[in-house]
């Protein structure tokens, strides 16, 4: 079971949906690359509109010619963990954006089969405080 609470470090990774890595989404190769490393979790959020260094705006509504929309990978560790991580990030990303920030992790547990019972429901009777 996996437990991450207090002072973390997200990075977000700006890239294409259409960017790759050896023919094979550049996403999903971070994705696999975080979870080889053991880092705590990764997600991919694809955006509906954006633009980056090519000034060219890419959307996904009707009509539009782009189908290269924007797509951010966050990934949540330790500070340490994730530096450790930053250099494969280097050799994957030739064009993008790296972006570092700071939190505070509330509360994380991964799933071990007794997590299930509570997962998703918000403000169930008797919780306690962390």
């Amino acid at each position: 079971m996996t437990r991450l609470t207090g002072n973390a470090l997200r990075v977000t990774v700006y890239i294409g949906e259409n960017d790759t890595w050896h023919h094979k989404p550049l996403y999903s190769e971070i994705v696999h690359r975080a979870h080889a490393a053991g880092l705590a979790g990764a997600s991919v959020f694809r955006g509906i509109e954006g633009f980056g260094a090519s000034s060219l705006i890419h959307t996904s509504r009707l009509l539009s010619l782009s189908e290269d929309l924007p797509v951010a990978v966050v990934i949540v560790d330790t500070e340490t963990r994730v530096r450790e991580f930053l250099p494969q990030l280097d050799e994957l990303i030739t064009e993008g954006l790296v972006t570092l920030d700071r939190c505070e992790v509330i509360h994380y547990v991964g799933r071990d089969g007794t997590q299930g019972a509570n997962r998703g429901k918000t403000g169930t009777k008797g919780k306690k405080s962390l």
